[in-house]
């Protein structure tokens, strides 16, 4: 007889890398080096391994750049060079969306990003749950949107703090028209969830030309290394993301996540569109 199998389920771990495709690689350099204080970690061409673990074979040999904060931290940002990602504007279509940045002094930040190629969409301000910790919007110049959020002291969330005045990605948010199956891509790891939740999200509610009363749905699942995954229900009026032939997705692409005790790369496709990369704790990219 056939004894049932009683591994635990894998888990999620860190945030390793999130990718965008964008249209003008010098133009993302130069903002995030110069206001944001990230560094270059890498500069060339993908790979074709890596092209084929994204499932984008076309761009094998695209030029590419990778950036980390200040501090080294664990996230790494890469943009791959692509022409038909000009014009994209997050918030309003399918798949990958935010990236959540932890900062020292949010407030700070967006004075210092005055007339810079980040645009706040959405000024400072505490959370009304958890008024130690405070936050504003930003979209950045290829479009993408950025949250940058400073983590105060008595919480009780298990979030990430600042290693340097702006730190890590720590939360990544997808956005699909129905939050309870996006959850589907995270049913076989072992992770704990919040249930999805109905607030006023004034970002997406603008973003899409709506009453800033609109309750917009949204749940989390939480990776430990004080990180998360965000799944946001968008509006009717949001559509699905054209995608190149043999390419990625424009704007944010991928994210990639650690898995822990496996080896090996796989990706997953979420109900969204978005791809989620799966790297076991013993993976290299080539």
């Amino acid at each position: 007889m056939r004894m049932p199998d009683a591994r635990p389920a894998p888990s999620l771990g860190r945030i390793l890398e999130v990718t965008y495709t964008v249209p003008d690689l010098d133009v993302i350099e130069a903002s995030y080096t110069c206001w944001l204080g990230y560094r270059v970690v890498a500069r060339g061409a993908v790979t074709e391994a890596l092209a084929r673990d994204w499932d984008a074979p076309a761009l094998a040999g695209r030029r590419q750049l990778a950036l980390e904060p200040a501090q080294g931290e664990s996230v790494v940002l890469r943009f791959v060079a692509e022409p038909l990602a000009a014009g994209w504007r997050a918030l309003t279509t399918f798949g990958w969306n935010v990236s959540e940045i932890v900062v020292e002094n949010v407030d700070d930040l967006a004075t210092r990003l005055e007339g810079s190629p980040f645009r706040i969409i959405g000024a400072p301000a505490s959370l009304t749950r958890f008024p130690m910790i405070r936050a504003m919007q930003a979209v950045g110049p290829a479009g993408e949107c950025l949250y940058f959020t400073q983590v105060g002291a008595g919480s009780g969330l298990d979030l990430a703090r600042a290693q340097a005045p702006v730190g890590r990605v720590f939360i990544v948010v997808a956005g699909g028209p129905d939050v309870r199956r996006m959850f589907d891509a995270y049913a076989n790891f072992g992770n704990e969830i919040d249930p999805p939740v109905s607030t006023r999200v004034q970002v997406i509610s603008r973003a899409n030309d709506l009453p800033g009363d609109t309750l917009h749905a949204h749940g989390l699942v939480k990776l430990g290394h004080g990180s998360l995954i965000e799944l946001d229900e968008y509006p009717a009026v949001a559509t699905a993301r054209a995608v190149p032939e043999g390419g990625l997705p424009p704007g944010m692409a991928v994210v990639a996540f650690e898995v822990l005790g496996t080896v090996g790369s796989a990706l997953l496709r979420g109900a969204s569109g978005e791809r989620i990369r799966l790297v076991g704790t013993n993976h290299v990219d080539e």
